[in-house]
């Protein structure tokens, strides 16, 4: 009797699981513990920098202390709250058997940046969320107030297209009995458009100081010295608001690079505390 031989090829052996690599329940728990841990410390970082600011000058941390202080508290919340969140990530997983170490240590530390990532990503949303419903209701109320103070303001609302109106019925020889009102009107319109350009023109100061010394009974130089010294301020004035413009910038700016930094060191803190917490779990 001939014996029969089998040709088919035996099954191939897969080692590939059939689970996922990614413990979602762990990174979630390490998320929700990174986030819990950020609000405990802003909202005591909070406390702490309003009791370190004062209105009255010459009291208090000045700008540029609580401005340090506030970056170095952005890596410190960002530090802790990732430490612990990537710690309890790496703790919580379920223990990978059968694998290398170096792919344990890998999963590891993809799970504590997932943690963070998912924590960033929560907090950003809800972040959002609040100040697009605080400028929302601020809008709202504003609203009417704009739309009465541009209807009452009329014509002094563009003061350029004014100033342009003004210069075509102008007279050298300004009348000491015209309306109050309407030559502080002109006024105010040929300062607007002056200061807007840079500075106000010979011409302009000239008419000004006739104006000036027709309502006033000032003398031509008087009212012509009068006229310089309110320009003058005005430069100056609109001197110190780019000033603060400029310096506002500059805080948001490092503010911004401030944050970037934190949120790094961060995604760092978090997948190694992560390792650092899934090798403890393996040994114990």
């Amino acid at each position: 009797m001939d014996t029969l031989v089998s040709t088919a090829e035996p099954p191939a052996v897969t080692h590939e699981s059939g689970q996922s690599a990614v413990s979602w329940a762990a990174i979630i728990a390490g998320a929700l513990v990174a986030m819990a841990i950020a609000l405990l410390i802003v909202t005591l970082g909070a406390g702490l920098g309003l009791a370190s600011v004062s209105p009255w000058p010459n009291a208090g941390a000045s700008a540029t202390t609580f401005g340090i202080s506030t970056g170095i508290g952005l890596i410190v919340v960002h530090w802790v709250a990732s430490a612990s969140g990537g710690f309890i990530t790496g703790r919580l997983r379920t223990k990978w058997a059968g694998i290398h170490t170096h792919e344990v240590f890998f999963r590891d530390t993809a799970h504590g940046l997932l943690s963070w990532a998912l924590a960033t990503v929560i907090g950003a949303v809800l972040l959002t969320s609040v100040v697009s419903s605080v400028v929302s209701a601020g809008a709202r109320a504003i609203t009417p107030v704009v739309g009465a103070a541009a209807q009452a303001a009329g014509p002094a609302a563009s003061p350029l297209s004014s100033y342009d109106v003004d210069s075509l019925f102008r007279s050298d020889r300004p009348d000491a009995g015209a309306n109050p009102q309407r030559v502080e009107a002109e006024a105010a319109r040929i300062l607007a458009s002056g200061l807007t350009a840079g500075d106000v023109s010979p011409a302009d100061r000239l008419y000004l100081a006739q104006q000036v010394a027709t309502q006033t009974g000032l003398s031509q130089a008087d009212a012509q010295k009068r006229v310089d010294d309110v320009i003058a301020r005005e430069k100056a004035t609109a001197a110190k608001a780019k000033q603060a413009a400029d310096a506002a910038r500059k805080a948001t700016s490092e503010l911004a690079i401030f944050t970037a930094l934190a949120m790094l060191i961060g995604a760092f803190i978090s997948s190694a505390s992560a390792a650092y917490g899934g090798s403890l779990r393996d040994e114990y």
